[in-house]
């Protein structure tokens, strides 16, 4: 579902609002009993049994100073998400300079309590140190590599944290790449290039690309899909695809949500719930209550239907402690438990959905037989087992690795429904061990079967002869966001089995990173900015791993000029007596040339004032509001879009809404 129903990210707006105390004060309401679930286990125990993760994101301040927290924290959840304490502005406030209190904190709590982590995020245009955003294009890429290197380089090894959000929210509702400080000064390459950073520091780790509004089939998904598929078709490591699921019950439930999530599955990733909560328009009552325990009880639901779905994080789990009031001041009580730590009904529709059998089958399948492997290559595995057997039918297999050869914890990385699997992505030279478990339609597990050992190749062998080094690399059709190279071909003594596309910020210095790969003796790099210089060079590979030396470096700069313009487009996102949201206000540069800066001026009716805004300095002046870009979103591109929003105070009784929104470029 896309506008005007928005579902929006924690910690996106940092809103100026003097009056949301007094707001909140008049929406307070007694609480409401809830009759708990007649709860056989914690809902972790039933997640597990289902193959599935139940987690929460975690505050570090409750999660410190309030034991009711910690109590349930660790009794009923198996996995942690990091609210807050792994972002950018958390970890490196400035360049170097670095504070693991928080991330440490959360990750000793769930290694204490048997709990998966998983860090949130590592690229994302909120919440990011403002010492990055006005960086060049060879300066912000090397920041973003040192920062990914350090702080997912500093819990590699660490059995507790499995995977990451590596990039966060890129798109717009209408599919298009956002215009963030990142998008503006590297282009959309730098997509690829935080996960081939990431994978890097943590060859093991689970990598993901997450964000809101994409639970149905849309505009804004479908541009995810088409970008998981395009990624990974140039073996750029995204192993999963979140979906934040921030919902409201006024706008309905995405009816193809369990469709979509099936969708992006069938690309071979996993897919997760990140970010659930189902907010309500405030005051409670038992019917709204009602409603949201059917939200929760229909996601938990999509995800046990879909195999690849791996688990569901809670955005948090009490009223206490929710980041929706404060962004939606006429909504909230958006979690499982009350503010007093009671459960509510949507804790009894999320217990009762993982609890649930089917038909009253609880007899788990046999463990499937004789796992072996074949066609082990530098990068890949292939394995095959035998059969499983069950009383009613066995629905599919799950994949379990775990690095080396012995320690270390064994994680889902694919699931099959014949008995066969080729796991790919994998390191050169590397151990890992493999199990494989079956699964029936009522969600039983079987045991796992025995464990095979594989050793990548590469780095030794009998092959240890590169291929020659790709010759004459040039360029040719650059355009203002694209190149296109072409090489003649490198030979090799076996044979070579593709090419690494390798590009550099400048005329010098700045780091050669891999942008792409390739089977013939061309590519075409897009997402580039206008007016910047790149150079590239290109390598080959072997079946063995083996790395060719480099080609020739060939330098080029993309095209710009042309004329520049912009356009604004408000939508209300919600409105209440006495006031109302703004969001977002679309800033597209419907220009030909790229323009560093924006300004919109839009008009409020007699009597409203303005109350906060974000993601824009806003002035007024009698009636008349003006919104300036700020630093991070004023450069767009051609037929790229940025947006930011407000709220407004109005009288009692005025429906009223600001209007007359023209926007100008420079």
């Amino acid at each position: 579902m896309t506008y005007p129903c928005p579902r929006v990210a924690p910690s996106r707006h940092r809103l100026v609002v003097p009056l949301v105390l007094a707001m909140l004060a008049a929406l307070a309401v007694p609480l409401l009993s809830a009759t708990p679930a007649e709860a056989s286990a914690p809902l972790r125990t039933h997640a597990a049994a289902k193959g599935k993760f139940i987690g929460f994101a975690a505050a570090t301040g409750p999660l410190a100073n309030e034991s009711a927290y910690r109590t349930i924290a660790q009794t009923e959840f198996n996995q942690i998400t990091a609210e807050n304490a792994m972002k950018w502005d958390a970890t490196e406030p400035s360049d170097n300079n670095w504070n693991f209190s928080g991330a440490d904190q959360i990750v000793n709590f769930a290694t204490a309590n048997n709990q998966q982590v998983h860090g949130h995020t590592l690229v994302w245009h909120n919440q990011t140190s403002s010492w990055v955003h006005n960086l060049g294009a060879s300066a912000m890429r090397t920041a973003m590599q040192d920062h990914i290197n350090t702080l997912v380089g500093r819990y590699a090894n660490n059995p507790a944290v499995v995977s990451w959000d590596v990039v966060n929210e890129v798109f717009e509702e209408n599919g298009s790449f956002r215009s963030s400080f990142w998008y503006n000064t590297l282009g959309s390459g730098f997509i690829a290039d935080a996960f081939r950073y990431a994978r890097a520091a943590d060859p093991d780790a689970r990598l993901c690309i997450n964000d809101y509004n994409v639970e149905g089939i849309n505009a804004k998904s479908t541009a995810m899909y088409d970008l998981v598929r395009s990624l990974r078709a140039q073996n750029v490591p995204v192993d999963c695809v979140g979906f934040q699921t921030h919902l409201a019950t006024q706008y309905g439930f995405p009816t193809s949500f369990q469709q979509n999530l099936q969708r992006f599955a069938d690309l071979g990733v996993q897919v997760r719930i990140t970010e659930l909560d189902v907010r309500i328009q405030m005051p409670r009552s038992s019917a709204k209550d009602a409603t949201q325990a059917t939200y929760y009880r229909n996601v938990v639901d999509a995800c046990l239907a879909v195999t690849a779905c791996a688990g569901i994080t809670i955005w948090g789990f009490t009223d206490k402690h929710s980041w929706v009031p404060d962004t939606f001041p006429s909504e909230g009580a958006a979690l499982i438990y009350d503010e007093n730590y009671q459960r509510k009904p949507s804790y009894t529709a999320v217990h009762d959905a993982l609890a649930a059998g089917s038909g009253g089958d609880t007899s788990p399948p046999t463990a499937p037989g004789t796992l072996t492997s074949s066609g082990v290559t530098a990068s890949s595995a292939s394995l095959s087992w035998t059969a499983a057997t069950d009383n009613v039918g066995v629905t599919g297999y799950d994949i379990l690795r775990a690095p080396g050869t012995s320690g270390g914890t064994f994680t889902q990385v694919g699931t099959a429904t014949t008995t066969s699997f080729t796991d790919t992505g994998l390191t050169a030279n590397t151990t890992y061990r493999y199990q494989v478990r079956a699964r029936d339609a009522a969600g039983n597990l079987s045991p796992v079967s025995n464990t095979v050992t594989v050793t990548t190749t590469g780095g030794g062998g009998d092959d240890t002869t590169p291929p020659t080094a790709p010759g004459t690399l040039t360029s040719s059709g650059v355009t203002a966001s694209s190149a296109s190279l072409s090489w003649t071909a490198a030979t090799d003594n076996v044979g070579v089995t593709g090419y690494d596309i390798l590009r550099a910020p400048g005329t010098s210095g700045g780091t050669f990173t891999q942008v792409g790969t390739a089977t013939t003796t061309s590519f075409t790099d897009t997402g580039l900015t206008a007016n910047t210089t790149y150079r590239y060079q290109v390598r080959a590979r072997d079946a063995a791993g083996n790395l060719s030396p480099v080609s020739n470096t060939v330098t080029v700069t993309t095209t710009g000029g042309g004329s520049g313009g912009c356009s604004a487009t408000a939508t209300v996102q919600t409105q209440w007596n006495g006031g109302y949201v703004i969001q977002p206000v679309t800033v597209t540069n419907t220009g030909t040339a790229p323009i560093s800066g924006w300004t919109v001026t839009f008009t409020l009716p007699s009597g409203q004032t303005l109350v906060g805004s974000w993601n824009a300095a806003v002035t007024v002046s009698g009636q008349t509001a003006t919104a300036r870009n700020a630093a991070y979103n004023g450069s767009l591109g051609p037929n790229a879009s940025t947006s930011f929003g407000f709220q407004v105070a109005r009288p009692g009784g005025d429906s009223t809404v600001a209007g007359s929104f023209t926007c100008t470029a420079g």
